[in-house]
């Protein structure tokens, strides 16, 4: 069974940062994910990383938003920067199992960039 467990949402001001971490359960992934949702909006991807470390943006979060993980702590990081309002969303991560195309979700965490 894969648990994750997100943390680091919050409340920021425009220009602000913020790092959500997602930890997973004792698995191999291929792939991790961070994907965010919007009041009225449909889900959209932000960010992916790789087994092998590589990276992918959305266009609205390029330059601004970086994924890491930390493959020891089969931890996920997304660390946002030059935050803008619209960046306001549920932040949910994903992984997918390592030979498989089952992803898992985390449970979201919200953040709100307002002054």
């Amino acid at each position: 069974q894969v648990q994750l467990v997100e943390s680091g949402g919050g409340l920021v001001q425009p220009g602000g940062s913020l790092r959500l971490s997602c930890a997973g359960s004792g698995n191999i992934f291929s792939r991790y994910a961070w994907y965010r949702q919007a009041p009225g909006k449909q889900r959209e991807l932000v960010a992916t990383i790789s087994r092998g470390d590589s990276t992918d943006y959305a266009d609205s979060v390029q330059g601004r938003f970086t994924i890491s993980r930390d493959s020891a702590k089969n931890t996920v990081y997304l660390q946002m920067n030059s935050l803008k309002p619209e960046d306001t969303a549920v932040y949910y991560c994903s992984v997918r199992l390592i030979g498989t195309l089952i992803d898992y979700w985390g449970q979201g965490t919200q953040v709100t960039v307002s002054s």
